[in-house]
């Protein structure tokens, strides 16, 4: 099973959301070249697991709803940016600006309960975002014509637990299916 661990966004903040990604689109014209995430699928990644075999998903389905010691709290998204950091942009993100380090401290929880079961992460260092778009070709050009289109908050959430869901990829796009919840308590 394809698994991941991520934070849930309310229906306030995908309509957000999805009025920036019109003003994105907006600033970059009529460019095919970019595919926009729909807002319904859109998540915070805490951590991606990949292919777990069955027999061991028992375990981490009792691991992720078992309550989380963290009070809950809120985050705001805010800054556009992409990745990679020079050169023709790949991916379209935005950023979060208060609770990223409260989204950080609750990553590494998660991270500690995963990794207690074996599951080994991606080494890399975690910055909370939202990928809102990914290029199919692009130019270094539409670096800063992108990132001019929004600075200012685009919108808030109440973090108050984390999903474990089981994503199945099709030419449809991703399904996903939440498997277990923990609260933040």
């Amino acid at each position: 099973m394809r698994l991941f661990v991520a934070l849930d966004l309310d229906d306030d903040a995908r309509g957000a959301i999805a009025a920036l990604q019109h003003r994105v689109t907006q600033a970059l014209g009529v460019d095919r070249s970019i595919k926009m995430i729909d807002p319904a699928r859109m998540h915070v990644t805490l951590a991606f697991l990949g292919e777990i075999a069955e027999r061991d998903v028992p375990a981490i389905v009792d691991a992720l709803s078992v309550s989380i010691d963290t009070r809950p709290f809120a985050a705001e998204f805010q800054g556009l940016g992409v990745f990679p950091p020079r050169g023709a942009p790949r991916v379209l993100w935005l950023g979060v600006g208060p609770g990223e380090s409260e989204i950080v401290r609750l990553q590494r929880e998660v991270a500690a309960r995963l990794e207690c079961l074996g599951v080994t992460l991606e080494p890399r260092p975690f910055h909370p975002h939202l990928t809102l778009a990914r290029w199919r070709t692009s130019r270094p050009a539409d670096r800063e014509r992108v990132l001019s289109a929004e600075s200012r908050a685009v919108a808030r959430v109440n973090v108050d637990h984390v999903t474990l869901y089981q994503s199945r990829l099709s030419p449809a796009g991703p399904a996903y299916t939440a498997l277990a919840r923990a609260t933040l308590t």
